[in-house]
C-alpha cells in the first residue's frame, strides 16, 4: 500500500469519508435500524458477525469506490475481519481505492465539567503497530462536548492532541473528534470555544505532522473555514451527529472546503431484508447526495 498516493487522495480528492466504525454500545441500534432485531444473535460474538456482514456488504457495492468515498473509518475488529479472504484494510485501499482509517478510542467518560473526555486507550501501541503493519492510513478518537464550560472544552481539546502527537509518532495521520452534540443546551457558544482552542492548539503543534479535524456541523456556518486552511491540518471532516441525511447535507453544502465523514446519515435508507438490486441503488443515492453537499457548497 502506498501511504504517499494515500496522502495525495486524503489532502487532494473531493469526495467523502464514510465512518464505519460502529461498536460497543451503538452497534445493537445499528444493526435494529437495519432490520436485524436482539433476537437474532446471543451474543457479542454473534452481534459483531452480523454487523460485519453489513459493512461488507456496503464495501463491496458498487457505488463504495475512492472515486466518491475517499476513505473509511472501521472498528478493530472490522480491520481485523476479511472480504472475500482479503484483510478489510487491503482489500479497501487495493480493490475499491478507499483509505482505510481505524478507530482507536474505547468509549467515553463520564460527563463531568459538561464534557466526556475519552477513557484511557490499554495497549494503544500495540494497536497502533497493528495498524500500521495492516496498511492503515490515520486513526479516530472521539470525545463528546455538551456545554460551553471553558474548563471542560480545554480539557477535551488538550486530551485529543495529546493522543493526536502518540499516533504521529507511529507515522499515522489523527482525526480528532470533539463531537459537540446536537442537542446542546448552547451548541453555537460551545462551538464557538472549541474552535478557538483547536485554534490555539495548532498553532502550538510541535513537529512538522498534519492532523485532520472532525467536528459537528456548526451552527455558524464557515466557524472552521480558516482551520481547513491551516497548514497543520490536512482535512476538516463533518460528523453527521443524528441529523438526517437531508438536514446534514443542507448544513453541510454551507461550509466551505468541509466534507462529510457521515456514519448513520450514510446507511439510514439500508435494510437487510432489501435485494442487492435495491440495497446497492439505495446506497449509490446516498453517497451520491453526500458527495453533492461534500463538494458542491452553497
Amino acid at each position: 500500500m502506498s501511504i504517499a498516493q494515500m496522502h495525495k487522495q486524503m489532502s487532494e480528492s473531493a469526495g467523502f469519508i464514510a465512518a464505519l466504525d460502529q461498536s460497543g454500545g451503538s452497534t445493537p441500534g445499528a444493526l435494529r435500524h437495519y432490520g436485524i432485531p436482539d433476537s437474532a444473535y446471543s451474543n457479542d460474538a454473534e452481534m459483531f458477525t452480523l454487523m460485519h456482514e453489513m459493512r461488507v456488504r456496503v464495501i463491496t457495492a458498487p457505488a463504495f469506490t475512492g472515486k466518491k468515498v475517499i476513505a473509511a473509518i472501521l472498528f478493530e475488529q472490522t480491520m481485523n475481519g476479511l472480504v472475500k479472504d482479503t484483510p478489510v484494510p487491503t482489500f479497501l485501499w487495493q480493490d475499491r481505492g478507499v483509505v482505510p482509517f481505524l478507530k482507536v478510542d474505547k468509549g467515553l467518560q463520564p460527563e463531568t465539567g459538561g464534557v466526556q473526555l475519552m477513557k484511557p486507550i490499554p495497549n494503544l501501541d500495540a494497536l497502533l503497530d497493528e495498524a500500521v503493519s495492516k496498511g492503515v492510513y490515520g486513526t479516530k478518537a472521539r470525545s463528546v462536548i455538551r456545554l460551553p464550560e471553558p474548563e471542560g472544552v480545554t480539557a477535551i481539546v488538550r486530551q485529543q492532541f495529546e493522543l493526536a502527537h502518540r499516533i504521529a509518532d507511529r507515522g499515522l495521520v489523527p482525526i480528532l473528534e470533539p463531537e459537540v452534540l446536537i442537542k446542546s443546551p448552547d451548541k453555537a457558544g460551545a462551538e464557538a470555544l472549541l474552535h478557538d482552542g483547536l485554534k490555539r492548539e495548532l498553532e502550538e503543534l510541535p513537529g512538522d505532522y498534519q492532523v485532520m479535524l472532525k467536528v459537528t456541523i456548526p451552527e455558524k456556518s464557515d466557524l472552521y473555514l480558516d482551520l481547513v486552511q491551516h497548514p497543520r491540518v490536512q482535512r476538516v471532516v463533518a460528523l453527521s451527529g443524528g441529523y438526517p441525511r437531508d438536514e446534514a447535507c443542507h448544513r453541510l453544502s454551507t461550509n466551505h472546503g468541509m466534507i462529510a465523514s457521515f456514519s448513520r446519515a450514510l446507511v439510514e435508507d439500508l435494510r437487510y431484508s432489501m435485494t442487492d438490486v435495491a440495497f446497492d441503488a439505495a446506497l449509490e443515492k446516498s453517497i451520491d447526495q453526500i458527495y453533492k453537499a461534500s463538494t458542491q457548497k452553497s
